[in-house]
């Protein structure tokens, strides 16, 4: 394979063939079911799978099939068969997988910007769905036609986009049983929907935090009362909400004292952190704007990668019986609703940390206050196979003939429930999970942008690491 070609071309690609096609794709608003409840009859999420159906079905691929696979009441999935070249038809089968759906646009954009607007501007496209995950499709697509222009070998290429990613990806499981005995045997797997801490380098996932979500109802009161009349009498929801959130965290610290939540960090991946802060001193801490003085939540980089990768963390996500202050009027509220969002470390048990909160939170409830849980929720983390010699080299040789630095490692704070089950379906299989992310790429949040240049390189890396699975 000639490198110098291989780069050329993606480079032409992404200027000339992927930039406009995938600015039209973000102006489709395809929230994802989780965010619109009337998805189907919208067809938002209908309309970006054929965007990118046409697209695919229009590229220089020969043999390719371009499918939108549709099972009864489920989110579609785009389906994209690529034949091997000559000296991969014993390689097995490639997945290689995206996601077009998308997070709510939120408010707070800045002037200029909007959520379904694409915006080109000092090489940075913006518009919700441009790193998260859109970009992915056209990279992924990229990068097998790039092989093939620069007289590279692949094994057979099949590209997954589903729809429903952004809630939790309720529908890939049954697809990928559907899907079973076309896709064969897969030895590698290519995820384009994460990223890392700069764009000098190709950052590659190692790990994936778990999820534990329940919304934690106090309620107090049945008819809400006068706060003068009833405060001393009646106890607060709120006091007893903290009371119970002191059993699951340290408030001083963050430190989450449920047992199951907690697990020995693995000897590799406190190395593999250690690098990954020495490739990249102080960008953890200067991914996030923080106000006024506000510090980190740790003194070192090494902590702070470690609580966002490898510890448990809760966060409040969304709270309800709170009126706005400037609506609050004197008044015992009836109850408060928090919704308690742990991430879990890759290897916990999510089921038996999700019947630990339970307990904690449900029994001997301060006063004998009303609790009540609702949308229960766990998923279970991902800790990547180690990594066969073939794709160690292949990532080397993109450190000097794509970057000129280094790759890295990421053990990545947010869960993917996805790779999980992917995992588990193909234990033998390697994994490449990579990205054009950043830490202020903006992922669901106002102003998401995709770094053009890193995910032109991201593409070109995925060219190199299938000629190599091809020819290993």
């Amino acid at each position: 394979m000639e490198h110098n070609a291989l780069n050329s071309t993606v480079d032409r690609l992404w200027e000339s063939e992927i930039l406009a096609s995938l600015s039209e794709l973000i102006s489709v608003p395809a929230l994802s079911p989780a965010f619109d409840a009337d998805w189907a009859a919208r067809g938002h999420l209908d309309a970006a799978a054929e965007h990118v159906r046409r697209w695919v079905a229009s590229r220089s691929l020969p043999g390719a099939s371009v499918e939108i696979v549709r099972l009864d009441d489920r989110t579609p999935l785009v389906v994209v068969d690529i034949p091997a070249t000559p000296g991969g038809v014993d390689a097995g089968t490639v997945v290689l997988y995206g996601h077009l759906d998308k997070q709510p646009p939120v408010g707070g954009w800045a002037d200029g910007l909007g959520p379904w607007t694409p915006v080109l501007r000092d090489g940075r496209l913006y518009g919700r769905g441009a790193v998260d995950d859109g970009y992915s499709a056209y990279a992924a697509t990229a990068a097998v036609e790039a092989v093939r222009a620069s007289g590279g070998e692949h094994a057979r290429c099949v590209i997954l986009l589903e729809t429903c990613e952004e809630s939790g990806s309720p529908d890939f499981a049954a697809y990928l049983e559907h899907l079973k005995p076309k896709l064969g045997d897969v030895t590698l797997v290519v995820c384009l929907d994460s990223g890392g801490n700069d764009y000098d380098r190709l950052w590659i996932t190692t790990s994936l935090r778990g999820l534990v979500s329940v919304d934690l109802t106090v309620r107090v009161l049945d008819v809400a009362a006068h706060s003068g009349m009833a405060s001393g009498i009646v106890p607060s929801s709120f006091r007893i909400m903290r009371t119970l959130l002191d059993r699951v965290e340290n408030a001083a610290t963050g430190e989450i004292l449920i047992p199951e939540m907690n697990v020995e960090i693995p000897a590799h991946r406190l190395a593999e952190a250690q690098a990954s802060v020495a490739a990249a001193p102080g960008a953890v801490g200067r991914a996030y704007q923080r106000s006024g003085t506000t510090q980190p939540a740790a003194a070192t980089d090494l902590d702070l990668v470690l609580n966002n990768s490898w510890r448990p963390t809760l966060s409040v996500i969304g709270a309800a019986g709170l009126p706005q202050p400037t609506d609050a009027g004197n008044v015992l509220r009836t109850h408060t609703t928090l919704t308690l969002s742990f991430r879990l470390p890759p290897t916990a048990n999510s089921e038996a940390a999700l019947d630990s909160v339970l307990k904690l939170l449900t029994t001997d409830v301060p006063y004998g206050a009303t609790v009540e849980i609702a949308r229960e929720e766990h998923g279970g983390g991902w800790n990547a196979p180690e990594m066969a010699p073939w794709l160690s080299a292949a990532v080397e040789n993109v450190s000097k003939t794509v970057y000129d630095a280094p790759w890295g490692t990421v053990g990545l704070g947010g869960s993917i429930p996805f790779v999980g089950l992917l995992g588990e379906t193909y234990p033998n299989a390697q994994f490449l999970v990579t990205g054009a992310g950043g830490a202020d790429s903006n992922i669901h949040v106002p102003n998401e942008w995709l770094h053009l240049g890193q995910a032109a390189r991201v593409t070109t890396s995925v060219g190199h690491v299938l000629h190599a699975h091809a020819t290993r």
